[in-house]
């Protein structure tokens, strides 16, 4: 359920908005919320044979009950009438119509009349129907701060009646940044969640991935930084059965059992960096890309060239200068034992800027001391990791990690 929630409620909303308009953006989003609802109810008792042919015509009924609702209201959109009047409601249901009406509700969800911020976080709503929480770790922010954003997007697409359409010209190639954003972000929540009850959120990665398709097929917004996302996602995802066990822990990139890794999606990544790399213009997508494939390069975790990934890394943080971009940085100053200037750059960092991701913070502390022969301190930090960590299964893992450390110091 929660993986057709995801694939189709960015179709219903981009579909919905085509005939109602964004003006009713508010009335769509509660009626696609019913439509699930309702399908939580009734398959309690039996799942119909096709799901999601079921959901689409849940949701065409529920544009007949939208109308009557604004017709009731005496808002009926001129819009409605003149597109019910020349094509049918099925019709915009057709693959090809979805597919164009997603590519307008990403593109409009980036409108430039919109603050950068209250971009990201509407797309994120309207394109994968994230809640508030969800949203705010993805920008590693507050859930009041999203609730705000959201409510200005709303209140500027309404008071500006902005217009539900791809742009062209010189305004195309600075949405498209934004769309990629969006949609490296929605990847990013699937692909390491910040949810209490689950690490991988595969329904995520993949409509994040078949969203980026979805731009690469378009000539139009078809981008040498596109190609290298969806290199990184192919990269990451290739590698998403590996990083949890059986029993749902998070498995680190050292112990994961490299055979399961799926070369198909390695194979399709590198195709995609190849079209990345013509220009010669390199993004943070291009360096995030060349790390992952760094990764997936060494046969064993003992082969990976962290003088190579040190170069990648250094760059990618003279474009993003961040704070997880610093610890990052950390971790392959550790790993090449560079504990000096590991030690110098943790210093710099106020965990406080990581907020929900804090915990990696203290774990990558840890790290430091146990590899600077301070077990004691490094117990100390794998405290303060699992104080702030949210998700269970890293919880789990955290714990394991300060238990065999508690046991060697024994």
């Amino acid at each position: 359920m929660d993986h057709l929630f995801r694939h189709h409620y960015g179709k219903m909303v981009s579909v919905l908005t085509r005939i109602f308009g964004l003006a009713h953006l508010e009335t769509i989003e509660d009626a696609i919320q019913d439509t699930f609802i309702k399908a939580l109810s009734a398959w309690r008792k039996q799942q119909p044979e096709y799901p999601e042919a079921w959901l689409t015509q849940a949701a065409k009924n529920r544009v007949l009950d939208i109308f009557r609702k604004l017709k009731s209201e005496k808002q009926r959109a001129h819009s409605f009438s003149s597109g019910m009047e020349a094509r049918a409601i099925n019709e915009l249901f057709l693959d090809t119509e979805i597919k164009d009406s997603q590519l307008r509700m990403i593109f409009t969800a980036c409108h430039p009349s919109l603050a950068p911020s209250e971009q990201i976080a509407f797309s994120l709503k309207t394109i994968s129907g994230f809640s508030t929480r969800e949203i705010a770790s993805a920008l590693l922010t507050k859930e009041e701060t999203v609730k705000k954003r959201l409510s200005r997007a709303r209140k500027t697409i309404k008071s500006r009646e902005l217009s539900f359409e791809i742009p062209s010209g010189k305004e195309l190639p600075k949405r498209t940044s934004s769309v990629l954003e969006v949609l490296y972000l929605i990847f990013n929540e699937g692909f390491h969640s910040n949810r209490t009850d689950i690490l991988i959120r595969k329904e995520l990665c993949s409509e994040a991935m078949r969203l980026c398709q979805l731009l690469l097929t378009h000539p139009a917004v078809r981008t040498p930084d596109g190609y290298a996302l969806f290199s990184l996602m192919c990269f990451h995802a290739s590698r998403l059965d590996s990083r949890v066990d059986d029993a749902g822990v998070m498995v680190d990139l050292e112990h994961q059992d490299r055979s399961q890794w799926l070369f198909p999606l390695i194979r399709l990544g590198n195709d995609s960096m190849e079209k990345a790399v013509e220009s010669g213009a390199f993004s943070h997508y291009h360096y995030e890309a060349a790390i992952a494939a760094e990764h997936i390069k060494a046969r064993t975790f003992a082969e990976t060239d962290w003088k190579r990934i040190l170069l990648w890394r250094s760059r990618l943080y003279e474009l993003q200068p961040t704070a997880i971009g610093s610890l990052n940085l950390v971790i392959v100053y550790l790993q090449l034992g560079e504990l000096e200037k590991a030690n110098e750059l943790l210093q710099q960092i106020d965990p406080g800027r990581l907020e929900q991701r804090a915990y990696l913070y203290y774990g990558t502390m840890a790290e430091y001391y146990v590899l600077n022969g301070e077990p004691e301190k490094a117990l100390s930090s794998l405290d303060l990791a699992l104080a702030t960590v949210i998700n269970r299964n890293e919880k789990e893992y955290l714990l394991g990690k300060k238990n065999k450390l508690s046991e060697i110091n024994l």
